[in-house]
């Protein structure tokens, strides 16, 4: 079952097992997920009145769930043709595997929602990515990347200006929670949140996976490319970061924010660097000049999803120094990059059954997530030994294969 079929021979790679998976996918892949443990784990503001950000937060929230959904765009468009996208009956087979796929991602993370656990769940959003980059799969990368910088300005806009009219309804359009079984039933209000007013608002979110899926139709396996993922991304997100610092703290658009959001409860300078999540941003324009982290803007947008494309161009690079020196440095987080959607689900269930509990004697925050990650990289580590995929993994991959087989009318 780990066998996978490769339509033609690729160039040499950047950190490849013989021209197969490019391990530094997986291993950024990797670090997002540790990266996600840690905004779960760990503070992100220190306890005090006026939550100064902690690094923890300021490196990782946002920025981590952003790398995630990014590179699972890159995987999509490695796994429909690489940098030519599958067409005609073989793109409509790629269609209905990777809607098979999502199907499973759904399930799973309707099922994680009824946990009690203090964590925004990403899955059921996750599935609702995939779904909605179907259409984008035939495409190369030029169009995408078109596609995504329109998708970036243009989709925050419109948030801005349909969210309080879904938030206005009698009730309101947002569940306050993550999404469960039961919400089926309220069809309205699940995809209202899932859409526009839940943590990961699948509507911006887009723009992630088409960055993704634009990168990932690239001549990855190219000496040059981690090198240009690399400063392209690092020029991007420096901008875009630049720009809305200048534009909050310069131009007087922090004090346009506070004098209608007028909350003691939200410091926005404090906000502004870690996470606008749970904010009301409306009555001001302004809101969409911030580049704060899970604001939904256009500079957030554009800082977040460049910085993870110059992610992965570190990763890739030391991919390639890792074939120069016949060393698999790549290793820690590959295994676990291998195996997300397993290690991430172990991750809640683990949060929810110590959720409310005190601490074990002599733990700290610091040494639940010690343990969380090092289990996270140690399993990884073995089941890349040992070549198995991990059990969700086999059972997404099972459903894409069940969901991509030809329909018998055209099988030869």
């Amino acid at each position: 079952m780990t066998a996978r079929s490769t339509p033609r021979k690729p160039k040499a790679t950047s950190g490849s097992s013989s021209g197969g998976r490019l391990h530094g996918v997986d291993a950024a892949r990797g670090l997002a997920l540790l990266g996600m443990m840690a905004t779960h784990l760990l503070p992100i503001f220190e306890s005090d009145s006026t939550l100064t950000p902690t690094w923890i937060g300021l490196v990782f929230s946002g920025r981590a769930s952003a790398l995630f959904a990014v590179l699972a765009g890159v995987g999509l468009a490695l796994s429909t043709g690489r940098e030519i996208p599958r067409q005609g009956s073989a793109l409509g087979t790629a269609r209905r595997g990777v809607a098979m796929r999502a199907l499973v991602i759904a399930v799973i993370g309707l099922t994680l929602g009824s946990l009690e656990v203090n964590l925004a769940i990403i899955l059921v959003n996750y599935a609702f990515l995939f779904l909605c980059a179907l259409p984008f799969l035939g495409l190369r990368a030029k169009p995408l990347f078109g596609w995504a910088l329109g998708w970036i300005l243009v989709s925050p806009v419109l948030a801005y200006l349909t969210r309080p009219w879904l938030l206005a309804a009698d009730p309101p359009l947002q569940l306050g929670h993550n999404p469960v079984w039961d919400d089926l039933a309220t069809p309205g209000a699940l995809l209202a949140d899932v859409f526009f007013t839940g943590y990961y608002p699948v509507l911006q979110w887009i723009s992630y996976f088409l960055v993704g899926l634009a990168v990932g139709r690239l001549s990855l396996a190219s000496k040059a490319m981690p090198v240009i993922l690399l400063a392209s991304g690092a020029v991007v997100a420096i901008a875009a970061k630049a720009l809305g610092t200048f534009l909050m703290e310069d131009a007087g658009g922090r004090q346009a924010v506070e004098a209608v959001l007028a909350d003691p409860r939200y410091p926005v300078e404090s906000l502004l660097q870690v996470n606008m999540t749970g904010v009301d941003q409306q009555g001001s324009w302004w809101w969409l000049a911030s580049a704060a982290p899970h604001s939904g803007t256009t500079l957030d947008l554009l800082h977040t999803a460049s910085t993870a494309v110059a992610v992965l161009g570190v990763f890739l690079l030391i991919g390639v120094l890792a074939r120069w020196l016949n060393l698999d440095l790549l290793l820690p987080l590959r295994g676990a990059g291998a195996m997300t959607l397993t290690l991430y689900t172990a991750h809640v269930w683990a949060a929810a059954a110590a959720y409310r509990q005190p601490l074990p004697p002599g733990w700290t925050d610091d040494g639940v997530y010690f343990a969380h990650a090092a289990t996270a990289v140690l399993v990884g580590m073995i089941f890349i030994a040992l070549n198995w995929r991990g059990p969700l993994e086999w059972l997404a991959h099972a459903a894409r294969n069940l969901g991509g087989q030809e329909p018998a009318a055209v099988r030869k």
